[in-house]
């Protein structure tokens, strides 16, 4: 039911084919996030049309309401979400990680007021794969503490060693065999304890492995380090998921790494702030310099938004504050990083990824190119 294999190289980017009870995917992907079991104001329909392969839906939103064995009841997120292609679920430890002051964590789990009613819920590894199974995603995460940046280095060693044992904890509780459980390395950019804990998960053999507890505040000369140490040293023939990352320049830094998999609320969010991404960056929308301007907004994008509206149009329905825009800018930004993935794919079946960074690189940073992306691109062979 579930099989990755790599169909092409260049330098350390891969291109694959990951295949889930509910569909066969092309790696390196992104995907849209689903937080409460629908991308805000796209349909699925819309998903389907623009290139969506997975949507990541979140266990500790739907564990509150609805509730993971209503989802059950009503046939599961593919037909409860009526988005029948491939779902990804997240164990709740990065929400729980966003709630601060609000939570308490110890060894038996996470004991958390709800943001809705302030019901007092109790989180364990058992309960996240219990309410992960019940809402029937093809891929699901073992529970993980995702720790604050910064942190200690004595809470960050602590949180290492509690993810691991809570990663056993959530093997022993999964019992469906359709689904695919990826494990978590931690360890945030302390690249002593993030070699530990990759090497301490690997040893899990599951189907994948996240990089968990990056892009959280820390600079990104200090993430990108991480994200290659753990490239190097996950498995090659398993597909790699850099957790929480969404913005352009990210994706491509770490698919010359060899990332495979991507998801963040990033695309869709900016869309709903007035902001269409662009290859030199993105579009503020709300500006006035938009008005009367006939172009769409990115003459080569074959999205609804591209092929229909001007940026004079949208930057009008931005500024009276009409649904439409919003939901045409999460549709465009959405697609913009589809069809950058795209793009990476085919370059690395040219075995020329290297050309196509260096190009968007170009495009991106007119300011001159960051050390940590040509770090990336070094590391990874697309560089000199």
């Amino acid at each position: 039911m579930f099989e990755f294999s790599i169909t092409a190289r260049s330098g350390r980017a891969r291109a694959g084919l990951l295949t889930t009870p509910h569909g066969v995917v092309k790696t390196p992907l992104f995907m849209p996030v689903g937080t409460q079991g629908s991308v805000k104001g796209i349909s699925p329909r819309e998903l389907k049309e623009i290139g969506s392969q997975i949507v990541l839906a979140n266990t500790y939103h739907l564990l509150l309401r609805p509730g993971p064995e209503r989802v059950r009841a009503l046939g599961g997120l593919h037909w409860f979400a009526a988005y029948d292609g491939p779902w990804l679920t997240d164990s709740g430890g990065f929400q729980v990680m966003s709630l601060g002051d609000l939570r308490k964590i110890d060894e038996q789990g996470v004991t958390f007021r709800s943001h809705l009613n302030g019901d007092l819920v109790v989180l364990t590894p058992e309960r996240s794969i219990e309410a992960q199974e019940a809402l029937g995603a093809d891929i699901i995460m073992a529970f993980d503490e995702c720790p604050p940046y910064p942190s200690s280095p004595d809470y960050l060693k602590a949180s290492v060693g509690r993810t691991l044992r809570w990663l056993e904890r959530s093997l022993k509780a999964k019992t469906r065999p359709d689904q695919a459980l990826f494990a978590i390395a931690q360890g945030g950019v302390d690249l002593e304890l993030r070699r530990t804990s990759v090497l301490a998960t690997v040893a899990f053999d599951t189907p994948g492995f996240a990089i968990g507890g990056l892009a959280v505040g820390e600079p990104k000369e200090d993430m990108y380090p991480a994200v290659e140490l753990s490239t190097r040293l996950l498995p090659d023939h398993k597909p790699r998921y850099l957790m929480g990352v969404g913005h352009p320049e990210d994706l491509v830094a770490a698919v010359a790494l060899g990332v495979d998999m991507f998801d963040c609320v990033y695309p869709t969010r900016t869309g709903r702030f007035g902001y269409a991404l662009v290859p030199e960056g993105r579009l503020n929308l709300k500006l006035s310099r938009y008005l009367d301007d006939p172009r769409p907004i990115d003459p080569a994008c074959d999205c609804y938004a591209c092929t229909h509206y001007s940026r004079a149009y949208l930057s009008h329905l931005v500024r009276a504050e009409e649904i439409l825009a919003l939901r045409m800018l999460s549709l465009h930004n959405l697609r913009y990083l589809h069809r950058l993935m795209e793009a990476a794919w085919e370059a690395i079946q040219s075995r020329d990824y290297g050309a196509f960074a260096r190009e968007f690189a170009g495009r991106r940073f007119r300011e001159g190119i960051p050390p940590w992306f040509t770090l990336a691109l070094r590391e990874g062979g697309h560089w000199g």
